[in-house]
């Protein structure tokens, strides 16, 4: 069954969905980031090389990963994480976080911890210009500049966010207001 392509959807989640949103292409961009860039060291993933050649192929076609031969005879390449790759990090560092918060109940496997100290971090998203927390109804999803009319039409219609209908209609319109600047 053939999917519908998402590469071409207005909604930036969609888009990079249909970059990364393959497992493997997730495990392969953490091996990545580990410092793996050769066929052999993605080996270890247990996946069928036929599908690592696809997903390698995949992530360099989706600029997220390069290609660069290390050996002519026989011919080898590495592949080395762009800067789009590079980016990729915070969004694994969630999942990892998430995971070992909900679906590690006999405790966490892998750790974020701080190099220096070895003490242990959580990720946590924030608004760089107030240093706050971006997990509060205080922050709101709205249709950006390049949005089309039915993604205005969505996130017009839109329901508040968990946790913001408790608060007074003045408040929300004070932060879908601050949302909007």
């Amino acid at each position: 069954m053939q999917h519908k392509s998402l590469e071409n959807m207005p909604c930036p989640i969609a888009r990079s969905l249909a970059r990364v949103g393959e497992w493997w292409s997730m495990l392969v961009l953490r091996d990545a980031l580990h410092g793996m860039t050769r066929f052999d060291q993605f080996k270890s993933l247990g996946i069928a090389p036929n599908m690592l050649t696809r997903r390698l192929n995949a992530l360099v076609d989706a600029g997220l990963l390069s290609r660069r031969r290390y050996s002519e005879k026989p011919p080898r390449d590495e592949y080395l994480l762009t800067a789009r790759g590079r980016d990729f990090r915070p969004v694994l560092l969630a999942l990892l976080a998430w995971g070992n918060r909900h679906f590690a109940p006999e405790g966490a496997s892998v750790l974020l911890v701080d190099a220096n100290t070895g003490v242990a971090v959580d990720p946590i998203l924030v608004d760089p210009a107030t240093g706050r927390p971006i997990n509060t109804p205080d922050y709101a999803l709205i249709a950006g500049p390049a949005a089309g009319e039915r993604t205005r039409r969505r996130y017009a219609a839109a329901k508040p966010l968990a946790g913001e209908q408790k608060r007074a209609p003045a408040t929300r319109k004070r932060a879908r207001a601050r949302a909007a600047i």
